[in-house]
């Protein structure tokens, strides 16, 4: 055994043993199906539509399972006609009502569609109507069975706009089962704003009243919409807005007194909405009567993980159609991605076992800056596969394709320059000896993330960590070691985020009519940003976890529809209230703080550049320059490149390697702004297009005259978290620069095209401002053009230009749509 080589040709057929076991060669696949991991993948057969499914059961039934003598299998027993009859008015034509006080006339429909004399079938609606959406027809059908059009309705039709007629014909080839791959489930991964509910809305409406087999009533009866506890006010009042309350039946299940058997075995409900949490109390009712025939699992990047509990409450429901609506498909890594997918198509990318280990791992190890020229290749191709395959039954479009319909967005990054009192309380946490043994723990190591980002917001924050006991005694020390005096400042002399924010608030208030959305990630920051409005006598609202969820909507529509003057502003958990809520009453949005999962960000940011906005959009991110606000921030950046390159089959690489982000806690004081030096940018940071030829061809200069004797690919390793550190301040000092100048010298070695989603911004060194402004150089003053216009916004442009702004660096990006 493994002594004799085997030397007849490998053809399928041939056999051979290996390890005493043999082996049958199969089938001969080529390098580039190898290399895409096509093996590894479920075939995607083309297969029978599911069109002629007339009744759907709750139970599917893939292979018939055999059966007594004498018994039909339920996929091919006949279906005896009923004998109820239907009135000729009601079969043939639509038949009006009473015109009902501030809603529209309501007409019923067809139940079935009557042939022609040619024994054509009729649609239920035109096809030929001005602005007909036509579905597509299924390919296989059962034998003596006729085909009919599905329309649209026309009076949801004409509210659609080109991208939700995408989707809706879309996600209706995905669920019928039309495209090519295995599974009935769909991704709608559409970024925030784009009218997912509507579309969806038109979906269920479509399958709950017609089916392309002529005879059959529907193909649905029953659709469940789960989605977060804050959303379900906002699905009930689209279904209203969209389709009025006699059309169609819609059950809350929430913590009143409804009986759930009146949607399971009524007929007066087709649609049922209901949380994630209490769906998992259900379960077990929703599958008796006739059970669920289409999931819709809104925000259900919330189904990321194999033990989520409400995934599993979804799945023990026996439905094949299942549809996930999310702006943000991928969060955190290629793992959730798998869940998700998994979720709506079992099965499709094999095992989770094999996909981390032929796809997750080649992808992500060829995106790292060592990587050899067989692993590059090895990953884009298995990328690329990944891409090709889920986009079958993925559509993402961008807030672009809005350019018709909504006013324009600017996006504004400001690194703020830390105050004496935010570096100085950074330091002392630092600088304990004990800083190292903190580390050893994952939980303290979050713990003291926590009291970093507050120290960013204002080192106020940390006051009363000083009172409560910790699990962490050296936690306590490292709070304890902060002078009293520092956590004693007022915070808009502590903070320089805050300093900012007042700033632009008063001007705001003074110069506009115009209304703020403020979001923070803790509700003690909301506290603090709410005694500020107050000291500043600007009227506002609060939402976060501790507000009702019968209240919240109440909140948002006083302040979408009250003057400034009455409410200036709304403070926003950005957990709690960053998803599904419209705050159109507001122009501009300030994101106070950041989180590690970028999708918060994006949806809380995505609150007010939404359907009905009227004015144009401004929005502003803030950092605190050099410290771990900064870092989180080229986190996200990161995920999102990852999020890119699978979901939108983008090729962008890592934006940042595993060495940069290792040094979270140190701040960073010896730059204008990190980030921009890890980007490698060498434009003159005015305001100027950093991919212009100019700064393109000098990028390109350097990288060519760089010394090949640079950093070392060895990951750097931190100093032993398990043994003791000196006590003494100057060793940590010395650590900490040795660690310092290791990290900057492997960042001296950057990869092409790294971190290419931030070059689509102007980069802005505000020491810019501080050259004399009566200069007449040319140069001069084009560079202040290229600033105005890169800025776009007069009130931020005034702030800058002072010398005690607080603002280090910017980052603009103007909407290009």
């Amino acid at each position: 055994m493994g002594r004799v080589m085997f030397k007849d040709p490998l053809l399928p057929g041939s056999t051979l043993n290996i390890g005493g076991k043999a082996v049958e060669i199969d089938s001969i696949i080529t390098k580039e199906d190898f290399m895409a991991g096509k093996p590894f993948l479920r075939p995607s057969n083309k297969r029978i539509s599911s069109a002629d499914s007339s009744l759907p059961a709750p139970k599917r039934i893939r292979i018939p399972p055999t059966l007594p003598s004498g018994k039909i299998p339920l996929a091919t027993k006949k279906v005896e006609p009923s004998n109820y009859k239907i009135p000729a008015a009601s079969f043939y034509a639509h038949k009006s009502t009473k015109t009902i006080t501030g809603r529209t006339e309501l007409k019923t429909t067809k139940e079935f569609s009557p042939p022609e004399a040619g024994g054509i079938p009729i649609p239920r609606h035109e096809i030929s109507g001005p602005g007909a959406l036509v579905m597509t027809r299924p390919t296989n059908i059962e034998k003596g069975k006729q085909l009919v059009d599905v329309v649209v309705d026309p009076f949801l039709g004409q509210h659609l706009r080109a991208h939700q007629r995408e989707g809706v014909k879309f996600l209706y080839e995905c669920v019928m089962g039309m495209r090519d791959f295995n599974g009935n489930g769909a991704i709608l991964a559409d970024e925030m704003g784009l009218g997912k509910s509507l579309t969806t809305i038109a979906l269920i409406w479509t399958l709950l009243k017609q089916a392309p087999i002529y005879g059959t009533k529907c193909i649905i009866k029953k659709a469940l919409i789960v989605c977060p506890v804050t959303l379900i006010s906002n699905w009930k009042k689209e279904f209203k807005k969209w389709l009025g309350n006699e059309r169609i039946g819609v059950f809350i299940a929430d913590n009143r007194k409804n009986k759930l058997t009146d949607f399971t075995h009524g007929r007066s409900y087709n649609v049922m909405i209901i949380g994630y949490e209490k769906l998992r109390s259900v379960q077990e009712e929703l599958k008796k009567g006739h059970g669920i025939d289409i999931v819709i699992a809104d925000e259900g990047h919330r189904l990321k993980t194999a033990q989520n509990k409400s995934a599993q409450a979804i799945r023990s429901l026996s439905t094949p159609k299942k549809i996930i609506l999310s702006g943000t498909p991928i969060q955190n890594d290629l793992s959730e991605f798998f869940e998700m997918v998994d979720f709506v198509n079992p099965g499709l990318l094999g095992t989770y076992k094999t996909f981390t280990k032929e796809f997750e791992n080649p992808i992500l190890k060829s995106r790292q800056p060592g990587a050899s020229p067989n692993e590059v290749e090895k990953g884009i191709a298995r990328q690329e596969e990944l891409s090709s395959l889920t986009q079958m039954f993925i559509l993402r479009r961008t807030a672009e394709i809005l350019s018709k319909y909504l006013p324009p967005k600017n996006e504004y990054v400001l690194f703020c320059k830390p105050t004496q009192a935010q570096i100085q309380a950074y330091e002392h946490i630092l600088a304990l000896p004990s800083f190292g043994n903190v580390l050893a723990s994952s939980e303290a190591s979050f713990q003291l993330i926590t009291f970093l980002k507050k120290v960013c917001n204002a080192p106020s924050l940390l006051a009363k960590k000083k009172e409560k006991t910790s699990t962490f005694p050296s936690l306590v020390e490292h709070v304890d070691i902060i002078p009293d005096e520092l956590l004693r400042l007022s915070p808009i002399k502590a903070s320089s985020k805050l300093r900012v924010l007042d700033l632009i608030l008063k001007q705001l208030s003074q110069n506009t009519n115009e209304k703020v959305v403020i979001v923070s990630n803790y509700t003690t920051t909301l506290d603090l940003l709410g005694k500020h409005l107050a000291s500043l006598d600007l009227p506002f609202l609060r939402l976060d976890g501790s507000t009702p969820t019968l209240k919240r909507q109440d909140l948002v529509d006083a302040f979408n529809k009250t003057s400034a003057a009455k409410n200036f502003a709304f403070l926003l958990s950005a957990k709690s209230g960053g998803a599904g809520i419209n705050l159109i009453g507001a122009s501009r949005l300030f994101l106070f703080d950041t989180d590690w999962n970028p999708a918060t960000d994006l949806q809380a940011m995505a609150r007010i550049h939404r359907d009905g906005q009227k004015k144009p959009v401004k929005i502003y991110r803030f950092l605190l320059g050099g410290g771990i606000d900064e870092k989180i921030y080229q986190r996200q950046i990161t995920k999102m490149g990852l999020a890119d390159s699978i979901v939108d089959g983008k090729q962008n690489e890592a934006s940042f390697s595993a060495e940069e982000l290792r040094d979270l806690f140190r701040l960073h004081l010896n730059t204008r702004c990190q980030t921009h030096d890890l980007l490698g940018c060498v434009c003159p940071s005015d305001g100027s297009d950093p991919l212009a030829p100019t700064c393109s061809a000098t990028a390109e200069k350097e990288s060519d005259t760089k010394s090949d004797s640079e950093a070392s690919e060895n990951e750097l390793v931190y100093p032993p978290i398990y043994k003791p550190v000196p006590a003494t301040i100057d060793n940590v000092a010395v650590i900490n620069q040795k660690i310092a100048e290791e990290l900057e010298a492997k960042r001296a070695k950057k990869m092409k095209n790294n971190m290419q989603a931030l070059m689509q911004y102007r980069h802005i060194d505000t020491a810019i401002f501080g050259i004399e402004s009566n200069e007449n150089s040319a140069s001069i003053q084009n560079c202040f053009k290229d600033t105005k216009e890169a800025l776009d916004d007069d009130i931020l442009h005034s702030i800058l230009k002072e010398k005690k702004s607080g603002v280090a660096f910017v980052f603009a990006k103007k909407d290009r749509i």
